[in-house]
């Protein structure tokens, strides 16, 4: 399915979902752990291929980490770019491509994988290069600002953007049959579609503030003058740990982000700073430890070894002994399982959240199947984890101890809810989600915490964990149990099966309801107001800078006329950008006739407290009243006439709207990735 035809889809099903709610419609959760799930999010897979004069762009995508990495070829040389540590892909393409590969390119010391490097160097006998501030423990080319990488006839420039970390770079890629054009930049951490590089990960050695303070620069004194055209390739897409709000788009240019990027739109130090410290995910354990060890070499992996089998013993279950986790679903481990074992299904982010949940160094042994426990340590060693191998069955008939879970149906918890006799609910994802959509009453202990937090529970009262699709739930069992919980279980299917079963959900605002004698309880409803032409057109010219206005049509239909002040946003990232939901004075959504900005302002007013406005009748009925098309900026093919600075969200001192958004040459054919 291609990216457009993909947006259309998603956009439509959020917006019959918020307009409906359970009732008929079955809705859907969209979040990156249940979306990881698959079978294909385990392996790296081609996102599509990009062609440019003199060379081409190979993406490939690791859905469960949420890791991009690149093959450039130009003529019969290539080379990789962010490579993971099972480089098995990489050859592979590069063999049927009839390609060398002649070089690796680390655009910075990664901390949420263990990067290929070592692996690659040493099975295709190239140089890996990498920034000279990255104080790298292996053999490397040092890179500094205007270091040329030649492959074929591409050129990469470099340049040092730091920011994320001290050693992060960005490499613009032109060619010489091309007049050495820009065309592409790898952004590693530095620049994602949609946000920038976390600056947290240091460990310490410098503050979050000061990173953040030369990201500032590193945008407003280099990247800012990259042109509009050049297509942007980062290192991560959504679900990933390194940032905050990363779309889910594969590439965006420098043009795109200029305009829509929200971190990029301050123009003051002191307010990016802010932002970027702002709301910032937990970093998970591991990562500390994968950059220590991505800056000293990993060392090299025995792939085909299978890990080292223990036999069955009851003293595995002592923690200190053996960290043990449990590989198979949700369903199987429920039935029966080892005690002060952990459920962490091999279908999804296994790797993530062992790095979370499992302390570095402990004794990790892994249980389940001989295929099951194989891959699983295969994929482990993408985070730095070496494990040793408990056969399930092994277990079972060694007649030694297991516990079982009876999971709690949508039904039998809402029928105890309404009797007043449910259990105490945890909802153990992240605090932002947990506000966003809750099933009733819940205790909110994110996963990460839930140990902790659970001090502060009764051990010898019942409890049920409810995530979005009972992964992260399942897990929790084990944690609670390994705290001294006697009566744990699990919502099964989890708030996704709520939600199909048509049971009611709750947002951030406490649902308020009115009985009335006689009849029954009536559901507030909240309704987003509409702007007349003659109101929005004195608000423009009498009170500019108090409003945000935003104008979801296509990028074309815009640059053909627009409203001045107004900022072009893709439909589906206004439904999901928590940034429009933020500001000083009203947010208001224009469109062609009405129809989708009402739609639009009524799923976004019942997220937040701001005034939320859709234009009545759309640009269709600005423009028919006459007296309003000096208020219209209009460009043809002919004659192009400067726009009105836009107002972004929040802000009134953005740039200027840019050109029509140019895409890669090749239009991508995005294939799914798994999630």
């Amino acid at each position: 399915m291609n990216q457009i035809v993909k947006r259309i889809v998603f956009t439509i099903s959020t917006i019959l979902f918020l307009i409906f709610g359970t009732q008929g419609f079955a809705g859907t959760l969209k979040d990156t752990e249940s979306a990881s799930h698959s079978d294909a999010a385990s392996t790296y897979d081609i996102v599509d291929t990009y062609t440019y004069p003199g060379f081409r762009i190979v993406q490939f995508n690791l859905a469960v980490l949420s890791h991009y990495s690149y093959l450039l070829i130009s003529g019969n040389q290539a080379l990789v770019v962010d490579p993971g540590r099972d480089i098995f892909t990489y050859l592979d393409v590069a063999q049927k491509e009839n390609t060398q590969i002649k070089g690796i390119l680390l655009t910075h010391s990664h901390a949420d994988f263990v990067a290929g490097h070592t692996e690659l160097a040493k099975k295709a006998g190239c140089p890996v290069y990498i920034s000279a501030k990255a104080d790298a423990g292996y053999p490397h080319t040092p890179l500094k600002d205007g270091s040329i990488i030649s492959i074929g006839s591409a050129e990469l420039t470099v340049l040092e953007t730091p920011g994320h970390t001290l050693d992060c770079t960005t490499s613009i890629v032109s060619s010489t049959v091309d007049g050495k054009k820009q065309q592409a930049a790898f952004t590693g951490d530095t620049l994602f579609v949609g946000s920038i590089g976390r600056p947290d990960l240091m460990g310490g050695t410098i503050s979050a503030a000061a990173l953040a303070s030369m990201s500032f620069d590193t945008w407003h004194n280099k990247l800012s003058r990259v042109a509009d055209q050049v297509s942007i390739y980062p290192a991560h897409g959504a679900g990933s740990l390194c940032g905050a709000h990363l779309s889910d788009d594969p590439f965006s240019t420098f043009g795109r982000e200029r305009q829509t990027n929200h971190y990029l739109k301050f123009s003051a130090r002191s307010d990016f700073i802010a932002a970027v410290l702002e709301g910032l995910p937990e970093a998970p354990q591991y990562f500390k430890y994968n950059a220590a060890l991505n800056k000293r070499g990993p060392e090299l992996i025995d792939w085909k070894t299978p890990p080292e089998t223990i036999k069955p013993d009851l003293g595995l279950t002592d923690l200190a002994k053996a960290y043990i986790v449990d590989l198979r679903d949700a369903d199987r481990y429920a039935k029966g399982h080892i005690p002060n074992s952990v459920n962490i299904a091999l279908r999804g982010r296994l790797e993530t959240w062992v790095g979370i949940m499992v302390p570095w160094g402990a004794p990790l042994v892994l249980t389940g199947n001989r295929e099951e426990i194989d891959e699983a340590a295969f994929r482990l060693n993408r985070v730095g984890y070496g494990t040793r191998a408990l056969l399930f069955d092994a277990w079972v008939a060694a007649s030694l101890p297991l516990k079982s879970v009876d999971l709690m149906a949508p039904q039998a918890l809402y029928d105890a809810m309404k009797a007043g006799t449910a259990p105490v609910i945890v909802d153990v994802r992240l605090p932002t989600e947990w506000m966003g959509l809750r099933i009733g009453q819940v205790i909110n202990m994110p996963l990460n915490h839930l140990a902790q937090l659970s001090s502060k529970l009764d051990p010898a009262e019942p409890v049920v964990a409810v995530c979005n699709s009972a992964y992260r739930s399942s897990l929790a069992l084990g944690i609670l149990e390994q705290k001294g919980f006697a009566n744990v279980t699990s919502l099964k299917g989890g708030s996704q099966a709520w939600i199909d079963a048509g049971y009611p959900v709750f947002g951030s605002d406490s649902q308020k309801s009115h009985t009335i004698q006689g009849t029954a309880a009536k559901k507030e409803i909240k309704l987003p107001g509409r702007m007349s032409p003659a109101e929005l057109k004195s608000l423009i010219m009498d009170l500019p800078g108090t409003f945000d206005l935003v104008d979801i049509r296509p990028p074309d239909f815009y640059n053909d006329f627009h409203l001045p002040q107004s900022l072009n946003v893709d439909l589906a990232d206004l439904l999901v950008n928590p940034v429009y939901l933020v500001g000083a004075g009203p947010l208001i959504i224009v469109d062609r006739d009405g129809t989708l900005s009402m739609m639009a302002a009524g799923m976004l007013f019942n997220k937040t407290k701001r005034d939320i406005k859709a234009l009545r009748g759309g640009l269709e009925a600005y423009w028919s009243e006459s007296a309003f098309q000096g208020a219209i900026n209009q460009t043809t093919q002919t004659q192009k006439i400067p726009s009105v600075p836009a107002a972004g969200p929040a802000m009134s001192n953005s740039p200027k709207p840019i050109a029509p958004v140019q895409q890669p040459p090749e239009k991508p054919k995005k294939k799914s990735a798994g999630c």
